[in-house]
C-alpha cells in the first residue's frame, strides 16, 4: 500500500499476500480476457471477497463485465462472498461514474451477496483504501 505500482493487464493470475490491520490476505489478480473466463472457477474455493475492477472508460465492455459478474456470482462456491467493484479511472473526463457503473451493472439488484462499489484512481491509489477498509469491515462481522 501507499505505492505507485504502474500495471499492465494481467497475462495469466498473479497473487500477492498484503496485510490490512493485522490481517493477512491472499489476494489473486486473475486476467480478464476472453480466453482465461474459463478457468476463474478454479480459484473460488473458500474465496471471501471478489474484487472486479471496472475501467470507467470503457463503455463498450461494460454489457461484458455484467454478464461475466452474474455467471460469477451464481457459482456454488462464491454463494457465501462478499463483492467489491473498484470503478477505476475516475479522474479520466467522460469516464462512467460511480452511479452509471452501478446502474449498468443493476447492482441494486444484488441481493445474495454483500456488496460495495468504490470510485478509484489507479495512478495514485486515491479510493483503494477506502474500498478495502469496506471489505474488512464487512469481513469481521461475517
Amino acid at each position: 500500500m501507499n505505492e505507485v505500482v504502474h500495471a499492465s493487464p494481467t497475462i495469466g493470475s498473479n497473487v500477492e499476500e498484503i496485510v490490512i490491520n493485522h490481517t493477512c490476505f491472499l489476494m489473486w489478480d486473475i486476467g480478464g480476457q476472453e480466453s482465461l473466463r474459463s478457468s476463474w472457477n478454479t480459484y473460488y474455493t473458500n474465496t471471501e471477497f471478489v474484487i472486479v475492477v471496472v475501467d470507467g472508460t470503457d463503455r463498450e465492455r461494460i454489457s461484458v463485465t455484467r454478464e461475466e459478474l452474474y455467471k460469477m456470482l451464481a457459482h456454488e462456491d462464491l454463494r457465501k462472498a462478499g463483492l467489491l467493484i473498484f470503478a477505476s479511472k475516475q479522474d479520466v473526463k467522460e469516464c462512467m461514474t460511480v452511479a452509471e457503473i452501478s446502474q449498468f451493472l443493476k447492482l441494486t439488484s444484488i441481493k445474495d451477496h454483500q456488496w460495495h462499489i468504490q470510485a478509484c484512481y489507479a495512478l495514485t491509489g486515491e479510493g483503494v483504501c477506502q474500498g478495502l477498509e469496506w471489505m474488512m469491515s464487512r469481513f469481521k462481522i461475517r
